[in-house]
């Protein structure tokens, strides 16, 4: 099997296609963009890729530590600070992999729509002017 880092093709892409790159994008962001021949596919996909690992690396601890620590978190306590901040403190990491991965997928999104935008123009260009009958 040949792995190729190799762009999409590089002329106007259909409307079809641009919507095909779209929801691509929506799914894994970044990846939509590569498909529709836009460099800036490849940052967005490691954006992507850094915020999911991230997520993952450091949510499953978390889940795990509020699991065994939830009658201490909901019990009432002397002081109600301690236990928010013991949260952030166990939430920071995995919060910072969600923030990177929502920021790959609105540029994700902003990448596609403009690739949309560029395919509505393009499909305009090719459609002949209207005949009216008339000569003048």
């Amino acid at each position: 099997m040949k792995i190729s880092f190799r762009l999409g093709p590089n002329e106007p892409l259909s409307r079809q296609t641009a919507w095909g790159c779209l929801t691509t994008n929506v799914a894994v962001p970044g990846s939509g963009s590569l498909m529709a021949g836009r460099r800036v596919g490849y940052p967005q996909l490691i954006l992507t890729l850094l915020g999911m690992g991230m997520t993952i690396v450091f949510g499953i601890p978390c889940i795990i530590w509020f699991l065994r620590n939830r009658a201490a978190l909901q019990a009432p306590s002397d002081d109600p600070f301690n236990a928010l901040y013991q949260i952030l403190l166990h939430v920071r990491w995995a919060s910072l992999g969600i923030a990177i991965f929502a920021f790959a997928w609105l540029w994700a999104l902003m990448t596609s729509l403009v690739v949309l935008q560029s395919a509505k123009k393009a499909e305009a260009g090719d459609v002949p002017p209207k005949m009216d009958g008339s000569r003048g």
